[in-house]
């Protein structure tokens, strides 16, 4: 028997090998499946199934692909409905893969398809579960995603309590939990770091199985959640009526194109400009209105979160040889309209004596001199919420990077603007908008709050206290 989780930090997310005597099947794949294929061909073992836990939301799934280039078949649970050749499964149904058995278990509550699948070992033994996103390390899946007819958030999370405490919770406590998703990801708000866990430790450490009460459970589950990302019901609609392959994806998107062609395509196309370079590096020098979302950190989410629309041609700025792992990203979340990116990179620009731009970066000691001769400057913080909540800039506005699309209209374009994140990567994205919206005087802290902290500005901890753009 082997079982292996894949983990994909960038998209806090997991799937699933699992092969025994000559038979595999996958849990849960990403969009790009030569890595699945491989490993079975390396093992000389048969990719039998598929197994999807619920059409994901924050990712698009390799499913459809895997299943045209291995011959698998795709399971989904119970009530779900798809527009490709698929296998619903019965609760309880059963199937083989080489000596061992994997049993479905109808778990609703963050969908209403939902299916945690149970692994029995040779012998019979309950040995692991595929959760995805219902059951968590840290936390459960929030129920706020599919919300039908007169169903609830509520009601949806009333599902979730009795899906957990009848068919997940009865099960051994030395069974191991294998989730879809970890720390980083939109799909929980209390996740672990730690990516698998024993169900008895789960039982003693995570705050949602230990409510007292399905009211209380409710309560908490329900409590605190932010609205979720546009993307996330985009992709969900990709996973339940198909998608372009990848490598028809892959193909188009990656044409490598001189400086000269390249502005063609972004004035004919109305592309936007993607730029995914260091953010400091972004700073000293990029193509006018370009957006910088770095490979680096969480790229696709971030996409995904901003912008608005996926079929929006995209031009990519990318370091040498990153041009297909943006490509691969971007098609992660569903943004499959990249026609080309600028061959050289931003040194072909300029030698071509086209246009560059900046955004002022300066360090967190500078700005404490700039805030001691003039403390009516204006400050964004664009952390999360709760980021805010634990310890802010007393002068600081909050205005979370993941909402910019709604609040960008307060901006005034001649003001100038002061913005930080909690190292330096968000702070860099929202500046680029900002510049591409209009707002030319945006200067970006560097090193965000972690540098901040070092200062003598006035700071306060553990404050809910909310302020206002200037008129």
């Amino acid at each position: 028997m082997k079982i292996e989780q894949i983990y994909t930090g960038c998209l806090a997310e997991a799937a699933y090998y699992i092969e025994s005597n000559g038979e595999a099947a996958i849990v849960d794949p990403l969009r790009e499946v030569q890595p699945y294929l491989k490993k079975a061909r390396l093992a000389g073992a048969t990719i039998k199934y598929i197994f999807e836990t619920h059409f994901h939301a924050d990712f698009v799934s390799g499913h459809i692909d895997l299943a045209q280039q291995s011959g698998a078949t795709i399971i989904y649970g119970p009530t779900a409905q798809t527009n490709f050749p698929s296998h619903i499964a019965r609760d309880g149904e059963i199937f083989t893969v080489g000596e061992l058995t994997i049993k479905v278990l109808h778990t609703p509550g963050h969908t209403p398809e939902s299916a945690t699948f149970l692994l029995n070992d040779k012998e019979g033994k309950p040995y692991c579960i595929f959760t995805g996103d219902t059951l968590f390390i840290g936390d459960v899946g929030r129920p706020d995603l599919v919300q039908k007819g007169d169903l609830t958030m509520e009601d949806m999370a009333g599902s979730l309590y009795d899906s957990l405490h009848t068919k997940i919770l009865v099960l051994p406590d030395d069974v191991l939990v294998y989730p879809a998703h970890g720390a980083g990801s939109a799909c929980g708000k209390n996740m672990s770091k730690e990516t698998f866990d024993t169900l008895g430790h789960q039982k003693e450490v995570n705050y949602a199985l230990k409510a007292g009460s399905r009211e209380e459970f409710i309560i908490q589950v329900t409590d605190g959640i932010l609205p979720p990302p546009q993307y996330f019901a985009k992709n969900a609609a990709i996973n339940k009526n198909g998608y372009e392959s990848f490598a028809e994806v892959k193909e188009k998107g990656l044409v490598p194109l001189d400086p000269e062609a390249f502005e063609l395509a972004a004035n004919q196309t109305g592309a936007l400009v993607l730029d995914t370079r260091d953010p400091q590096v972004f700073a000293q020098g990029f193509i006018p209105s370009s957006i910088n979302i770095g490979l680096s950190g969480q790229f696709a989410p971030w996409v995904g979160a901003l912008v608005t629309d996926l079929e929006q041609p995209l031009l990519l700025v990318v370091e040498e040889g990153k041009a297909e792992e943006a490509i691969t990203r971007l098609a992660r979340v569903g943004y499959d309209q990249t026609i080309g990116y600028l061959e050289g990179g931003i040194a072909a620009w300029t030698a071509a004596n086209k246009e560059t731009d900046t955004v002022s970066s300066i360090s967190a000691s500078d700005f404490e001199d700039i805030f001691a001769a003039n403390p009516a400057i204006q400050v964004l913080d664009v952390r999360k919420p709760g980021e805010y909540d634990a310890g802010h800039l007393d002068m600081s506005i909050p205005r979370p990077l993941d909402y910019i699309n709604d609040w960008t209209n307060e901006i005034h374009p001649g003001d100038t603007y002061y913005i930080h994140c909690a190292g330096g990567y968000r702070s860099m994205v929202a500046a680029s908008i900002l510049k591409a919206r209009g707002a030319d005087q945006v200067i970006d802290i560097a090193g965000g709050y972690a540098a901040i902290k070092s200062t003598g500005l006035p700071r306060t901890d553990n404050s809910c206290a909310s302020k206002t753009l200037k008129d």
